[in-house]
């Protein structure tokens, strides 16, 4: 049965496509540091490993998640760009109104 919190967990999760790389990362991880401590790999040596076979299968079976969070990015940088393009378009068109030489504010010489 669904709880209110776990709820709230899966629709923040479906909003974010950075918590669903992130907490599949970490438990990838934390599975196989947890499996090769119990078959008594020193810890130092068995978080390296982890670190490693677990950045190799993300690249591998994660590339869903990534396309999710660069398509994510995309969007909001082209929004940002077109926002940025607009303001340029804007500060053009109040400095022509302003200034009737077309010559801006920089000093005759």
């Amino acid at each position: 049965m669904l709880t209110l919190a776990s709820l709230r967990i899966r629709l923040i999760a479906m909003k974010s496509p950075w918590i669903i790389y992130t907490v599949t990362r970490l438990g990838l991880f934390f599975g196989i540091f947890i499996v090769l401590a119990l078959l008594g790999f020193n810890p130092f040596f068995s978080a390296i490993i982890a670190a490693l076979v677990s950045f190799a299968l993300s690249l591998v079976f994660l590339d869903k998640q990534r396309r999710a969070i660069s398509e994510k990015l995309h969007k909001t940088s082209s929004k940002d760009a077109d926002s940025d393009y607009e303001n340029e378009l804007m500060d053009d068109l109040e400095t022509d109104q302003t200034d009737p030489d077309g010559e801006g504010d920089s000093p005759r010489n």
